[in-house]
């Protein structure tokens, strides 16, 4: 397959080392662009619920192919988000063209982008609510665990997929409410401090969207998510769009094998092991 020349590409929440993380399919995708710029909108690896004794090759190998796109002169920006909240103390190292931190603020052609992950305005991630957060995020996992195990008889049976979580999201008024205050917060609060564009994650609802107050308006855009909606935001053209992944796409694609090892790689592989044990 051949890569694809992009200007930025944003991935969000790929949640590593959880059941729900599609990662051969974040594989997949990695290995066919070439970004100048990759924003890892955070909650990349699952902090929450991680665990060495589930970790798969595949999982393993989404870290790989980030750092083969450093080594291929990439920039890559990791900004952390509340699954992956153990790495803020560390926040502003930066090492040759990776960076890690919190926030971040880029200019493209003039206009300015506000790019975070978003989990400052959700409550019930602080406090005692996190310990309830926590708990639902496994009730989650487990939840997307069993609608893959649904998927694969309906295809069987030769019937469209389905997304429980997605039913309940849409079904339960109080869920839709949530992210439509999410989403107009964040963008109040980017027309306020006078940017053109705010990206965030977190939600796992991708989205593109104008968003306009008394006070000015803002494009609002977010990343999704790699546990259902399988998507990333992409500036290419001078514009930014919604990728959402699609199986066909890579039917014909030449495939490494996620168990192979790639020599180019094998010099970071301390370095992901000791990143790794920093999580325990």
């Amino acid at each position: 397959m051949n890569k694809r020349n992009l200007d930025v590409a944003v991935l969000s929440d790929l949640h590593l080392g959880t059941y729900g993380c599609h990662a051969n399919e974040i594989v997949n995708y990695l290995r066919s662009i070439s970004p100048r710029l990759l924003i890892l909108n955070g909650d990349i690896i699952d902090g929450w619920q991680f665990s060495k004794r589930y970790f798969p090759g595949a999982h393993l190998q989404v870290i790989k192919e980030i750092f083969n796109l450093l080594s291929e002169g990439t920039r890559v920006v990791y900004i952390t988000g509340n699954h992956d909240e153990m790495l803020r103390r560390y926040s502003g190292i930066q090492l040759s063209n990776f960076q890690l931190t919190d926030k971040l603020v880029i200019e493209i052609n003039g206009k300015m982008t506000w790019i975070f992950h978003g989990d400052v305005f959700d409550n019930t991630t602080k406090g005692s609510a996190k310990i309830i957060a926590k708990l639902g995020g496994f009730g989650y996992d487990w939840l997307i665990l069993l609608n893959r195990c649904i998927n694969w008889t309906l295809k069987k049976i030769g019937r469209p997929k389905m997304s429980l979580s997605k039913k309940i999201k849409t079904g339960v008024k109080k869920a839709v409410s949530w992210i439509a205050d999410f989403e107009q917060t964040a963008a109040e609060l980017a027309i306020e401090k006078g940017y053109d564009y705010v990206i965030c994650g977190h939600i796992h609802q991708p989205q593109k969207k104008k968003v306009e107050t008394k006070d000015g308006s803002v494009m609002y855009l977010n990343s999704g998510d790699w546990i259902e909606n399988l998507t990333a935001l992409e500036y290419v053209n001078n514009d930014w769009n919604i990728y959402q992944y699609r199986e066909e796409d890579y039917r014909k694609a030449t495939v490494i094998p996620i168990s192979k090892k790639i020599p180019a790689l094998n010099v970071v592989t301390d370095e992901i092991n000791l990143f790794m044990n920093s999580l325990q």
